[in-house]
């Protein structure tokens, strides 16, 4: 595939997508089910019945068997949470009632609010160190401690205050709970495994239609997605349509830009580390990466796509069109629920999707190679493919013979990416490190804990149709609207390793933001707040995003093998652009303080004697341009066959290298058998065969000169008076005399 988008270059026009969903989904549409819910923290899609819960573990990849099951309780389901270890399930009965089930023993338990002064919202689980459940609530949070032999829960504290709905995901740990006429003040409170950090109160920007009209914040609104490790607010202003990004930080919430939308109507996405806004009327995905200056988008809009139906056409890939009736369902419909951070859950047809980037057509849409290669090195997902993708892109650029600079910007990106890696600890282990440290600070790797559908009513629910009882259901979906913007916070977690700089990286890169793209004064002013000692909320989950365990980064060594090497045989014909590639290669590795192959230099040198380049050979290998190695002194030797002096530069460098029995045998091979004689008696090179030097003695006709080295050979090594070529050449030294 990637072979046939290359064959045009880079920037081959006619992409049919970015972002696709992979065939077949998960199927759970079972017969009497009350509803779908999402278990973040678990990664549980969940399905209950009049008497049992249904669930699937969800991940990579969608698993296609059938659910596991629990036997509970009848009675109307708001939502349902498993406990982190599995033990108890929690189940919200109604606005006022949570029932908690010992999966071991079928004991249960209930929690209940006052029915005339408050209601419940939702309810989570935690491993913070002095609780484990957390019950929100209109009137504010109860922390709840659960007693495991007595199965019971014991309040640990109450946190008092107005809450109209709130938003939570367990792998940031990181609650949000909405409050004010407008819902636009928002607390916020980090539940992790380093205790209990409170947010700074913060307001949202919001838009005004009309002098005495102001519009109500919507917990559909509101996104929260955690990229490279960082915990971001997306916010959807209806009024002027945009989307204002907002970062954490322990002391201060920073709006970053304003993302323009298109669209009232939106959905948020994460993959890869890259947000994805989906424009739900245009049926079509905008793709933001955050660590550009710029935040412009990725690349154009362009359709979401299903890969793998049963009736492939290009790349496996239908238009929008053509899709309702092969797989059943429309894309982007009314029963869509987006799960932050990848998952779709299609409602209607009892359906569970997960989104994928399409590297390859975002590499193979692009003209800009050093700025792809930079997008591409900072995906995780799957770094073979990466990997592929960016070496394919290195030499087409070079095969199109670009310029060198533009060339030598590729390799700048390349070599600094993995130069960075091995500063890290060549890999994993790095990341790793960084992954345990953000642990010890407050952080835990977890998975998000989202609602499929958002609601009004305590818990998320996905159904079309919801029990009377359970008060709300899709119709609102406020309330889970909040469960899906949980799903994004709780990927953050605390992390103290981030210095001034980065903060103020960020003030800087707001700053630089272009027209379409720009900042208000008041983003700055909120920008001012962060102080020097400011430390971003940072997700727990390592930078290393998906199941795959390898590295993207490029080593020198495979920049030979998978470049260099494969392009040298077409480029035979302008070896001094190959020369000026490879120089400019010889560069950047230097400049990020990484060694190249010794293979590199021997194409080198043979590049320059190709366009009969010698004294510039002579030069480089002078002043250490050409780095001295075994395999470029046997090059040198081999073109100096056409030019004597580049032969001596190949015998001194095995000199030099102290590379003594190929020296010696160098020596024979140009006829100076005394001069190796010398050389192998003052190293002591033994390994060397003593019938070489006798055939060299005897072609010489010299007496003399065959007597010398008989003599050498016998003090040097005793036993050769022993051999039969002793006994043969001082019978031809006899007859010569």
């Amino acid at each position: 595939m990637l072979g046939n988008q290359m064959q045009g270059g880079l920037g081959t026009p006619g992409a049919l997508s970015h972002a696709y969903v992979q065939h077949p989904p998960l199927r759970c549409d079972i017969p009497d089910t009350r509803g779908l819910f999402y278990d973040d923290a678990n990664k549980f899609l969940i399905a209950p019945t009049a008497d049992r819960i249904l669930y699937w573990k969800i991940a990579p990849p969608i698993p296609s068997g059938p659910p596991n099951s629990d036997p509970v309780n009848e009675g109307p389901v708001l939502s349902v949470r498993y406990s982190l270890d599995h033990k108890v399930i929690g189940i919200q009965r109604s606005r006022h009632e949570i029932e908690f089930r010992n999966r071991e023993t079928g004991e249960t338990c209930s929690k209940k609010c006052r029915a005339d002064s408050e209601t419940i919202l939702g309810f989570f689980w935690t491993d913070c160190p002095t609780c484990d459940v957390i019950l929100v609530k209109t009137s504010g949070l109860d922390l709840l401690s659960y007693e495991s032999q007595s199965h019971a829960f014991r309040l640990v504290e109450s946190k008092k205050f107005n809450v109209s709905w709130y938003l939570y995901t367990h792998e940031s740990r990181l609650i949000l709970l909405a409050s004010g006429m407008q819902c636009t003040i928002f607390t916020g409170y980090q539940f992790s495994a380093g205790g209990i950090v409170k947010i700074p109160k913060f307001e949202m920007m919001m838009s005004k239609t009309e002098a005495n009209n102001k519009p109500v914040l919507a917990a559909d609104d509101v996104h929260i997605v955690t990229v490279y490790g960082r915990i971001y607010c997306l916010q959807l202003d209806r009024v002027s349509m945009s989307l204002n990004l907002y970062r954490f930080y322990r002391d201060a919430i920073v709006q970053q830009c304003a993302l323009p939308t298109y669209s009232s109507r939106i959905a948020v996405s994460a993959v890869d580390n890259i947000i994805m806004v989906h424009q739900i009327d245009a049926k079509v995905v905008i793709l933001y990466d955050v660590s550009l200056d710029s935040y412009a988008p990725v690349s154009a809009p362009l359709p979401l796509l299903v890969r793998g139906l049963p009736s492939n056409s290009r790349q496996g890939s239908e238009t929008a069109d053509s899709q309702y009736s092969t797989y059943g369902g429309t894309i982007y419909g009314d029963g869509w629920n987006f799960l932050i951070p990848d998952l779709i859950c299609d409602a209607e047809n009892g359906l569970l999707w997960r989104l994928h980037l399409d590297l390859e057509a975002i590499a193979a849409s692009s003209s800009d190679a050093p700025l792809i290669l930079e997008f591409l090195q900072r995906r995780k997902s799957d770094p073979s493919m990466v990997k592929m993708i960016c070496l394919a892109i290195v030499r087409t650029i070079i095969l199109e013979r670009r310029p060198v600079t533009t060339v030598a910007k590729a390799m700048d990106v390349v070599l600094d990416s993995y130069s960075r890696l091995m500063k890290m600890g060549g890999g994993l282990p790095g990341v790793r490190q960084i992954h345990e440290q953000s642990q010890r600070l407050g952080g835990q790797l977890v998975e998000d804990s989202h609602v499929i559908s958002q609601g009004t009513s305590p818990g998320p629910t996905v159904s079309p149709s919801v029990n009377p009882d359970q008060a709300g259901g899709i119709a609102n979906r406020s309330a889970q609207g909040n469960s899906g913007v949980d799903h994004g916070i709780d990927r953050a977690t605390l992390n103290t390793s981030s210095d001034s700089d980065e903060i103020t990286n960020v003030s800087g890169v707001t700053s630089q933001v272009t027209s379409g793209y720009q900042t208000s004064d008041a983003i700055n002013k909120r920008q001012q707040v962060v102080g020097e000692d400011s430390r971003p909320l940072s997700s727990g989950t390592t930078m290393q995003y998906g199941q795959h365990a390898g590295s993207v980064a490029i080593s020198p060594i495979e920049m030979f093998q998978s470049v260099f090497a494969l392009v040298e045989d077409e480029m035979m014909g302008d070896p001094a652009y190959l020369t000026a590639v490879i120089m400019e290669f010889l560069r950047s590795a230097s400049k990020a303080g990484l060694k190249a192959p010794p293979n590199l230099y021997v194409m080198m040198a043979t590049l320059l004697a190709r366009s009969n380049r010698y004294s510039e050979i002579q030069l480089f290998v002078s002043n250490k341009i050409l780095e001295p190695s075994k395999e470029l002194a046997m090059q040198l030797m081999e073109l100096g066959q056409q030019h004597s002096p580049t032969r001596k530069l190949g015998l001194d460098m095995l000199r030099e290298r102290s590379l003594h029995h190929d020296y010696v045998a160098a020596l024979l091979q140009d006829g100076y058998y005394l001069e190796a004689l010398r050389h192998a008696r003052k190293y002591k090179v033994i390994t060397v065969q003593p019938t070489l030097f006798l055939e060299k003695a005897v072609a010489s006709n010299s007496a003399q000169n065959l007597a010398t080295v008989l003599s050498f050979f016998c003090e040097f090594t005793p036993s050769f008076k022993t051999t039969s070529d002793f006994g043969r050449y001082r019978h031809i030294l006899s007859e010569m005399v």
